[in-house]
């Protein structure tokens, strides 16, 4: 029969850190080595509830090993203007490493609608993951290039007709050329409400608009951009991510099978696997949906694979509660 001590070890081994952190005291007893259990696992659930605004606390510091603490700080999103590290700013690859890591726990942990979440938040910054080869950066509002202010660009301008853009991603893009000059919570405010929809912005520039002004003229090879904006688009379209939005009654509501949710990635791989760049989504990288980490891949230009770090968390907390 197992004891509570075996019982927090397997929850630690599920990513279960919420619930090892509340029963540490009653099985370790008050003191010093529940505190951390418990401390490192407030760590590991920000991380497994994508709580990118607080992935680096300066209590971290005092209980969280420096390399765990580095790797989140790397896809953490800075909380003012001129907060150093830039972190997901600097390049959003770590992010998504983590994002798929996420994915992949939550499917092993039939948290469906908790996946299709993480996947919902992908489809929504994928053209940022685009973007960074011809950046720099990751979409950092303060390192914007000053093409995309270039005489004739229509980027940011309200209101123009001949712009593609939404109204909401007009008003997006105006705000993000002059926040980072605004006070950390009108910053904090642009990130929550409108960063999104600045990323939407520049791939329909890239990707589909009807009408191209100078506002990316300073992009090095814009047919390649363009290409893997049109995947971003696509995958943003896909019966995958769509499932987000299908409960009848709000969010939370009807839940996708497994067997659901695989047959709407198949129907979303074959519509991503039209663009000649995306075909590598129909191979089985290993992954619960296979190939989409190679999609991400392809997006980014660059190899974007699943990180470790919920399971150096997990195996961290492991061998606390075992010392």
């Amino acid at each position: 029969m197992h004891s509570a001590h075996d019982l927090l070890i397997a929850l630690a081994g599920r990513y279960s850190f919420g619930d090892v952190g509340a029963l540490a005291p009653a099985v370790l007893g008050e003191g010093g080595r529940a505190a951390l259990v418990a401390s490192v696992c407030e760590f590991g659930q920000r991380l497994l509830t994508l709580d990118a605004e607080d992935f680096h606390t300066e209590l971290d510091a005092q209980t969280v090993p420096a390399d765990l603490r580095r790797r989140a700080r790397a896809c953490h999103m800075p909380q003012t203007p001129r907060e150093q590290p830039r972190g997901a700013l600097d390049s959003l690859r770590p992010a998504y490493a983590l994002l798929l890591e996420v994915v992949e726990a939550r499917w092993r942990r039939r948290e469906l609608s908790s996946m299709i979440a993480a996947v919902h938040i992908c489809s929504e910054y994928l053209p940022l993951l685009a973007f960074e080869p011809a950046l720099g950066h990751a979409g950092d509002p303060a390192r914007w290039p000053e093409g995309l202010r270039a005489p004739g660009s229509r980027f940011g301008v309200m209101p123009d007709r001949e712009c593609d853009h939404t109204r909401a991603e007009r008003s997006a893009a105006e705000r993000t050329l002059r926040v980072a000059v605004e006070p950390p919570a009108g910053w904090r405010a642009y990130f929550d409400r409108q960063h999104s929809q600045v990323a939407g912005a520049l791939a329909t520039c890239a990707g589909r608009c009807r009408t191209p002004c100078p506002a990316l003229d300073w992009v090095p090879d814009l047919d390649d951009l363009s290409a893997r904006c049109r995947i971003a688009l696509t995958f943003a379209e896909t019966p995958l991510v769509r499932l987000r939005h299908a409960a009848p009654v709000g969010h939370g509501f009807g839940v996708p099978s497994p067997e659901e949710v695989l047959e709407a990635w198949e129907r979303s791989r074959a519509a991503l696997a039209k663009h000649e760049a995306a075909a590598g989504v129909t191979t089985d990288d290993g992954f619960p949906l296979p190939g989409l980490p190679t999609l991400f891949s392809a997006v980014a230009a660059a190899p974007v694979r699943p990180a470790t770090l919920l399971a150096d968390v997990s195996a961290y907390v492991v061998e606390l509660l075992r010392g």
